[in-house]
């Protein structure tokens, strides 16, 4: 077989002996000749504190590789940082996958092994990945320890959330609040709820660009480190094989993560992750097919935000492939791995440890819990809601709508003690989708108003255009499409309107004739809202990311460009 990066260092002529001698910096001869060049593409950075530890993962990549007779070589790529980056990760996911796909294309590479955890670092990739096509398989960095706090476990993420509530709500001190900051993050490794970290890492793996029972082993475990060299000798396999992402991602692929992401009640964001995926790879993946193959699996993991353990305990149960193996009937047998085997056949020898944490089929934490998708005149091209981390009680309700026209709007007024608010209102959030924001930020989980809190009240149904996090809980509908900086809807939405969530019938909607909310133009606050970047990558994204229910990818860069490069740099 002939190597792809034998087109820079073959032959003899000048431009041969450029590329080879540059690189002549301790390696072999036979460095050129026939060994498969393997990056690593590797989003540690410190200020993405969740993959600091991934140079660690790299080296033990890097031994992997030579092991099977390849060339590794480490390729820092875009990191971003969830818990750091203003004013949203999310702006540049595009960024960082169009960055990683043009470093891959660009230089003489064979495969890649990508090294994410954070949040935006492995769907990034993955796009980036789907884009040059050449054959790469996924590490996950893996999910950080349990820390406690006065003898209970902290919910990274999800604990902040409730914590901080119950600050404002007056039945937790300030100083008890910050003592718990020291606590929250144990060790190295990313959030340790069912966050959108923890879930695209077990997405990432029921798609098949993992190696089958690696995602969620823990970031301090010394066996993440051996899946690491493994996946290092799997990636030489790979160019051997030519198994390139689009010789086994398929439409099967993207349905058995619907059924995992269901199974595991993983976070809303997956859902624009993977639709941003499958535009990469020109399959056919809409919405409808995440409520069609996903709202009606049981919800088996008995996780925060949704339930009560954390990914430590998910491990311990049996992880992954033990969830799968109880929806069993529900995959598609055909859909192929980076190991060129089916993933069901990964199956067979994968119980369950602990039911309570992962429960068995007959007795799932929610008979019917997947992401639902909602449409009507306030969502004409689809919303979500997560019912596994929302109240029973709110799944159906009618409220009075209470409408803020940006977040810091939202900030400015919420805690007013004068708020004309009470728990059957509707929080209305706009302003903070893909354009609007820009980015598309985890605003959409609005903190309740402080004078409920104070007379108890928890959870409020809540509508945005915007996300919220993995970690997060409560009845909220996101995702609102169009949004209301491209038109949509809610960007006519008035205080005073009331609003009707049906999630049993799969509706949203404002009590507004049709005619009526079509006259209706957005006031002057509103669209002051709206971004108005004036150069630089938030001008390229505003003038092109399309909306949410399409994954908010870049309308360029849908489709894939191959691997080839035509043309010489001397």
């Amino acid at each position: 077989m002939k190597l792809r990066s034998s087109q820079w260092y073959a032959g003899q002529d000048r431009n041969a002996y450029i590329h080879r001698a540059w690189m002549r910096r301790g390696v072999p001869d036979d460095a050129f000749t026939g060994r498969p060049q393997i990056a690593i593409a590797n989003t540690a950075s410190d200020l993405t504190p969740c993959n600091t530890h991934l140079n660690e993962v790299a080296a033990s990549v890097r031994n992997g590789v030579y092991e099977a007779g390849g060339i590794p070589l480490d390729l820092p790529v875009v990191s971003l940082g969830e818990t750091q980056m203003r004013p949203t990760a999310m702006l540049w996911r595009n960024m960082a996958a169009m960055a990683a796909e043009e470093l891959l294309r660009a230089n003489p590479l064979d495969g890649v092994v990508l090294l994410g955890g954070c949040d935006k670092t492995i769907p990034s990739l993955l796009m980036a990945a789907a884009s040059v096509g050449l054959p790469a398989v996924v590490v996950p960095g893996g999910p950080m320890l349990t820390g406690t706090f006065r003898g209970r476990p902290l919910g990274c993420g999800t604990d902040v959330w409730k914590l901080s509530e119950e600050v404002r709500g007056g039945t937790l001190t300030q100083d008890d609040f910050t003592r718990s900051e020291s606590a929250m993050i144990r060790s190295r490794g990313h959030c340790n709820t069912m966050g959108t970290a923890s879930t695209m890492a077990l997405v990432a793996e029921a798609l098949g660009t993992v190696v089958p029972g690696t995602a969620g082993t823990l970031a301090p475990d010394s066996r993440l480190l051996q899946a690491a060299h493994d996946s290092g000798r799997l990636a030489v396999e790979m160019v051997g094989a030519d198994r390139r992402p689009g010789t086994f991602l398929t439409k099967a692929s993207f349905h058995n993560a619907i059924v995992a992401l269901a199974a595991i009640g993983g976070s809303t964001n997956a859902v624009v992750h993977l639709l941003a995926i499958a535009g990469r790879l020109g399959i056919d993946l809409t919405l409808d097919d995440f409520d069609r193959i996903g709202s009606r699996v049981p919800v088996l993991v008995d996780l925060q935000p949704a339930g009560r353990f954390l990914m430590e305990d998910f491990h311990r149960a049996g992880g992954l492939l033990a969830v799968l193996r109880e929806v069993r009937d529900l995959l598609d047998p055909d859909a192929l791995t980076v190991t060129g085997e089916p993933l069901v056949t990964y199956l067979e020898d994968a119980p369950v440890w602990d039911p309570e944490v992962i429960r068995t089929r007959e007795q799932p934490l929610v008979a019917e819990g997947g992401i639902a998708v909602l449409r009507g005149n306030l969502a004409p091209d689809g919303a979500l809601v997560k019912p596994a981390a929302a109240s029973p009680h709110l799944l159906q309700h009618r409220g009075r709508a209470l409408v803020f026209d940006s977040i810091e709007d939202f900030h400015a007024r919420i805690d007013d003690p004068d708020l004309d608010v009470d728990a059957d209102s509707v929080l209305v959030l706009r302003g903070c989708g893909p354009k609007g924001y820009p980015g598309m930020p985890e605003v959409s989980n609005m903190p309740l108003p402080k004078k409920l809190l104070e007379q108890g009240v928890r959870d409020m149904v809540r509508v945005c255009d915007g996300r919220m996090s993995g970690t997060a809980y409560g009845t909220v509908v996101l995702h609102v499409a169009p949004e209301a900086a491209a038109g949509g809807p809610l960007a006519v939405v008035r205080t005073g309107d009331t609003i009707t969530l049906d999630v049993a019938a799969r509706r949203i909607d404002v009590d507004i004739p049709d005619d009526e909310l079509a006259r209706r133009t957005p006031n002057k606050t509103t669209r002051d809202g709206f971004a108005a970047p004036r150069r630089g990558w938030e001008r390229l994204y505003v003038d092109h990311v399309q909306q949410a229910d399409t994954g908010a990818d870049l309308d360029f860069l849908i489709g894939s460009s191959g691997s080839e490069v035509s043309r010489e740099s001397h």
